[in-house]
């Protein structure tokens, strides 16, 4: 399907998802992450080029653009000439990931404990107490989590960092979407007690939250990896 044609021709199914107008392969990128990230694309599944373009009623090319995009992203990987699927993280790569972002995440903080301003952590504070208790849906927490992991880099002025946050980050979920090892809701006392230290200009104290914060969603996973392991008679 052309992305613009003079003649008037019937609304797909991808044109009613969006209100604003924008290249046709932008909206078909968006929409297929959205239903990677919501888990409404489970880690394994293959998703073949042909059929997602037929399901979405657009042309090839771009959903070719968007596939392409999402591996770069390491969202997908191809399983095949014109098929793709969804990435299955495994456990050694999430410990790997979340390590990793311990370093980067505590790093952040220290370059932007001078920068960040009242007025920031008060609108992050705002975003925290907005979010509902819902468990069935947690992409409303996964938004939150995303501004608020990456803020501190972004706020240190440094946009390499915080691409980097956003794709560990992208890992962690891919390991939530394909793995029973995690923990079924995040705590926000823990972002408040960082943004609070944070607001203290303690960098101490924060990256010691932060620390405590990504290490608890990691002792999640080995509690339930050791429990699958040696279940209780």
């Amino acid at each position: 399907m052309a992305l613009m044609h003079s003649q008037r021709r019937p609304t797909t199914q991808l044109e009613t998802l969006f209100v604003k107008p924008s290249n046709l392969g932008e909206q078909v990128y968006e929409h297929l992450r959205e239903q990677i990230l919501s888990r409404q694309y489970p880690g394994g599944i293959e998703l073949p080029e042909g059929r997602l373009a037929e399901q979405l009623q657009v042309s090839r090319t771009p959903m070719r653009e968007a596939l392409v995009r999402l591996v770069g992203e390491g969202l997908l990987e191809r399983s095949a000439e014109r098929s793709y699927r969804v990435r299955a993280v495994s456990t050694r790569e999430y410990f790997e990931c979340m390590q990793l972002r311990e370093i980067l995440e505590c790093y952040a903080i220290d370059q932007a404990i001078s920068a960040v301003t009242d007025e920031q952590l008060a609108s992050l504070r705002r975003d925290l107490r907005s979010l509902g208790d819902s468990v069935e849906d947690d992409m409303p927490h996964w938004r939150f989590e995303n501004r608020f992991h990456s803020f501190f880099a972004l706020t240190a002025g440094d946009a390499t960092l915080a691409d980097t946050i956003t794709r560990m980050r992208v890992i962690a979920r891919l390991f939530r979407i394909s793995s029973r090892f995690h923990r079924q809701a995040e705590f926000d006392s823990e972002h408040l007690a960082i943004i609070e230290a944070v607001e203290r200009r303690d960098a101490q104290a924060a990256k010691a939250a932060m620390r405590s914060h990504l290490r608890n969603l990691q002792d999640a996973v080995r509690k339930a990896v050791a429990a699958e392991m040696h279940p209780r008679a």
